[in-house]
């Protein structure tokens, strides 16, 4: 799959499915709307076009779709591949036409089930930490949401969304945005245009860093405040099947560092808004009360296998399973979503896609896992993947030295030559800060949600 046709090669799909009459029409009848307008766009998806467009051969575009709507148990799994790009949130979408137009949706074994980046992507979402959200998405300039909540806090909060990542990074530049608080995260390794997230950091009046390790964000910040690791807190992480697990403390924290919630509690408490919790277990409590959804969850019940939210009062069991009978805004809507090109594409100053990711043994920045040295002493170094037809027009060995070189950065990498890259595709992960691979990753953001455009940007290789 050429990186960054995910749109394209799912509305070819949608295009096989209607044209052999394989979709559940009764579901589409009952369950779902703007059906026109998805059969008009994709129509002009052809196995042919799609083919040409996606680098995927028609036969099995066919034969995917057949198998996919063939099944009564038909799963949907995706993972960053499909977010990080910049037409990331019209991928997901697509794959939520997928599922209504074959009726793989409210029943056990199908659905749409996010791979997250970390394991609690979720928990935090549901949580709040979002610029437009309370927690489980109640939104913020909705003014009964917002009174809810400004009554519950005594004070009034903002009417209107705060900003999202990387417009705050633009905000900083500009002169707007004086001050940020970082909290277990290291953007000046794992952003993309790392370059240009140091240089909004720099011109901050304040940069507040809590961590565990002097990590590179860390290093520029003007205080660090030190913070336990999971094994050291309790607390619950919320999964992608939306499971509450509770989380139970194993080892005393070590001296001189406070829990997270603690560290906030005492920050805001010196800044006049008092507040305080003896456990995390009242912050749940709280939670519960200004969450329908959390309402009869608390850390007792959470023993055990945890439970699944919506959880609507104590007696309630957890929702496994979503969607069953109707969809949240009532039907189902189709999606009528083009193909979009990704913000950068290869020319002929540079050639190659560069896509992005990670490796197996590593987590993140690496800040946790490259001080283990067990895992070290099994992957210690970063190398750049290459296909062998590119390598040999070039001239490079498994091993070689070589720059890699983007339109806003250069470095210098190993290299390793193998088939696991597509042709016109070279792979680099982003753990090693010795190797800082967000120098070459380009300006593209997803057009809603703005994550960086990890997967696609334009590189050359040289040998050195």
């Amino acid at each position: 799959l050429k990186p960054g046709t995910n749109v394209a090669l799912i509305n070819g799909m949608l295009h096989i499915i209607l044209k052999e009459g394989l979709e559940n029409k009764e579901f589409i009848h009952q369950r779902t709307e703007n059906m026109d307008m998805l059969q008009q766009v994709v129509a002009q998806y052809t196995p042919e076009k799609t083919e040409e467009i996606t680098g995927v051969p028609k036969e099995d575009i066919v034969r995917a779709a057949r198998i996919y709507a063939g099944t009564r148990k038909g799963m949907i799994v995706y993972g960053l591949g499909m977010t990080e790009h910049k037409a990331g949130s019209h991928g997901v979408m697509s794959l939520a036409n997928l599922a209504l137009i074959t009726g793989n949706v409210g029943r056990p074994n199908t659905g749409i089930n996010p791979l997250r980046g970390q394991n609690n992507v979720q928990g935090s979402c549901d949580m709040g930490a979002l610029p437009d959200v309370y927690t489980c998405y109640q939104k913020v300039d909705d003014p009964v949401a917002n009174k809810k909540f400004s009554d519950a806090w005594g004070c009034q909060l903002p009417a209107k969304p705060g900003l999202k990542e990387p417009q705050m990074y633009r905000e900083a530049l500009a002169g707007k945005l004086k001050a940020m608080y970082i909290i277990g995260y290291d953007p000046a390794v794992t952003q993309a245009n790392i370059s240009h997230v140091r240089s909004a950091m720099e011109k901050l009046d304040l940069l507040v860093v809590q961590e565990l390790f002097m990590t590179e964000t860390a290093k520029l910040a003007h205080v660090v405040l030190p913070a336990g690791c999971f094994f050291e807190k309790d607390g619950t992480f919320v999964n992608a099947e939306r499971r509450v697990r509770k989380l139970n403390q194993a080892i005393p924290l070590p001296e001189g560092t406070k829990h997270d919630w603690e560290i906030i509690s005492l920050i805001a408490s010196a800044m006049g808004y008092p507040m305080h919790y003896n456990h995390p277990g009242e912050i749940m409590d709280e939670l519960a009360r200004l969450t329908p959804e959390f309402a009869g969850i608390d850390f007792k019940r959470l023993e055990g296998d945890g439970l699944v939210w919506p959880v609507w009062d104590k007696k309630h069991p957890g929702t496994p399973i979503l969607h069953q009978d109707t969809f949240t805004r009532g039907r189902g809507r189709f999606n009528d979503l083009l193909y979009t090109p990704s913000e950068e594409l290869p020319d002929r100053d540079y050639p190659l896609y560069l896509t992005t990711g990670r490796r197996l043994y590593h987590y993140n920045n690496g800040s946790m896992s490259l001080r283990n040295p067990e895992i070290y002493a099994i992957s210690s170094e970063e190398f750049v993947e290459i296909h062998p037809d590119e390598a040999e027009g070039l001239g490079i060995k498994t091993g070689d030295a070589v720059r890699v070189q983007s339109r806003r950065g250069s470095l210098e990498v190993k290299a390793r030559v193998t088939t696991k890259s597509r042709p016109g595709s070279v792979f680099l992960s982003f753990h090693f800060p010795e190797t800082p691979t967000n120098v070459l990753t380009g300006p593209g953001e997803d057009l809603l949600a703005l994550t960086p455009e990890y997967k696609v940007c334009a590189v050359k290789v040289e040998k050195r």
